[in-house]
């Protein structure tokens, strides 16, 4: 077998995984004091693996091309629309944390961990397996490369109770769902014979008797933890709030990218042929997670932990996109991603930028009382971003969820659209309640402290894609999301 074809189409992880390598011996050897010296390295590697997918994201490539190994990889057009988010996502979490760990936040444990890119980067290789699988063993390679590098990324403040209990948690409930997805892959594998997605496929063809049913379920109850939605979704508030504000941003961005990536290729790739046996079951956690998303912020205090719950109640809608089951479907499904990695990375650098004079970070409303008197770039930014999350126009997050309510009734579907619709009002109280503090309350007078000029980088980037402005954008996304949802139904 000739494998460079094949080390041509993973060159992106072999680049990662090659600096992942060598920037962990310079780890050992420089310790904590290079840790901003190895975040640039890493920062710049993943531009590097970046720039290697943009020729084939916009060619749309697809076909017996893009498979790697002997059918174990998969690099299509979905894979590599996918990728790019995934690595703009670790890049902005590079960016926000030299300026957390040297705060007064990071406890005793101050200054960049030198540890933190390097784990930053192997998770992404990890993520780049996951989106690429076309192998039930390759997705469990990658998912749980991704899911260590995650448990250790949660605690990796060692001496913070929150953050080891954040870490903790994150580990027995992945085992958890690790062990479910596991177990409905055998099942998979003994009613079907195979371990690669089109001999599933294949199997699954027909009528499908109970056994092979149990092992869609469990599969899809494995995919579901990873992508916190209801539910599965019990670790999601807790981990937010008590890992490290980098690395939470880290989770709301290029881990959900990922795992609904995962769970896209594995619906209509591998279960494309039973779609009434798991469609119920899609709409089930989309309604049950946007609504409990909803309800569930509404009494909390922490800024954090409503995000978590905001997070929950996204995943709800991009589950929408799933449970259409079409091609405009998934299109809408990937637009709302990457709308919403914009609106869910901006908001957690503006928690970032939460600080008093001496570096201490705040995440209470109670922190942000009058903020738009005290640190006015930061409230209006934040006005942005929660208005963009609870879909008001013309922000863009009102077309994310536009075209996911247009593919559901296109598909059919009035009924769940319409209650949907309804459930994202909801949404809109704890929204706006941000406002309703930032600019009408007497200011608490915490938030007083500088922030880097790559946060405010980083907030005006994100702040002018959700704006009116990211609506220039609509054609090239649109034209991307639809290449890369066309690639996942070519096995049909």
């Amino acid at each position: 077998m000739d494998f460079v074809p094949s080390f041509a189409l993973i060159l992106p992880e072999l680049v990662l995984s090659f600096a992942g390598l060598m920037l962990l011996l310079l780890a050992a050897w420089g310790g904590d004091g290079a840790g901003r010296k190895i975040a640039i390295a890493a920062a710049t590697a993943l531009f590097v693996a970046g720039i290697l997918i943009v020729p084939g994201l916009h060619a749309g490539t697809d076909g017996p091309a893009t498979l790697a190994f002997g059918g174990l990889i998969k690099v299509d057009s979905f894979a590599l629309f996918a990728k790019a988010l995934i690595y703009l996502a670790a890049i902005g979490a590079l960016i926000v944390a030299p300026a957390f760990f040297a705060s007064p936040s990071a406890g005793t444990e101050r200054g960049m961990r030198a540890e933190y890119p390097v784990l930053i980067l192997f998770s992404s290789v990890g993520m780049g397996l996951m989106v690429s699988a076309n192998d039930f063993m390759t997705l469990y390679l990658g998912l749980e490369l991704t899911s260590l590098t995650s448990y250790v990324l949660a605690a990796i403040l060692r001496r913070d109770t929150r953050s080891g209990e954040a870490g903790l948690k994150y580990f027995v409930l992945g085992a958890l769902a690790s062990g479910i997805l596991l177990y409905g892959m055998s099942l998979l594998y003994g009613f079907t014979g195979g371990t690669g997605f089109a001999a599933v496929r294949a199997g699954l063809t027909g009528e499908m008797g109970t056994g092979a049913l149990f092992g869609v379920i469990f599969v899809l109850s494995g995919l579901a933890f990873k992508i916190s939605a209801v539910p599965f979704h019990m670790w999601t508030p807790d981990v937010y709030e008590g890992a490290p504000t980098p690395v939470t941003a880290f989770f709301s961005t290029a881990p959900k990218v990922a795992a609904v990536g995962l769970t896209a290729r594995v619906a209509f790739e591998v279960f494309g042929a039973q779609i009434a046996a798991w469609q119920q079951i899609v709409m089930f956690m989309a309604l049950a997670s946007i609504i409990f998303g909803a309800l569930g912020a509404i009494g909390q205090e922490n800024l954090k932990r409503l995000l978590a719950y905001s997070s929950i109640n996204n995943i709800g809608f991009i589950l929408l996109g799933l449970a259409v089951a079409k091609v405009e479907g998934a299109a809408a499904m990937l637009v709302y991603l990457f709308i919403y990695v914009a609106m869910s990375l901006g908001s957690f650098v503006a928690l970032l930028m939460l600080r008093g004079e001496d570096g201490t970070l705040y995440e209470t409303f109670a922190d942000i009382r009058g903020l738009s008197v005290t640190r006015p770039g930061i409230a209006w930014a934040l006005l942005l971003f929660m208005f963009s999350l609870a879909g008001i126009p013309p922000l863009l997050g009102f077309y994310s969820k536009f075209v996911v309510f247009q593919a559901t009734i296109e598909a059919g579907l009035v009924a769940f659209g319409a209650i949907a619709i309804a459930a994202s009002v909801i949404g809109a109280f704890y929204y706006i309640k941000f406002v309703k503090v930032m600019f009408f309350d007497e200011p608490a007078g915490v938030v007083t402290g500088k922030s880097g000029a790559g946060h405010w980088a980083l907030l005006g980037l994100t702040a002018l894609i959700v704006s009116p402005l990211g609506y220039l954008l609509t054609p090239s996304l649109t034209d991307l999301a639809g290449k890369a949802a066309a690639s996942l139904f070519l096995a049909a």
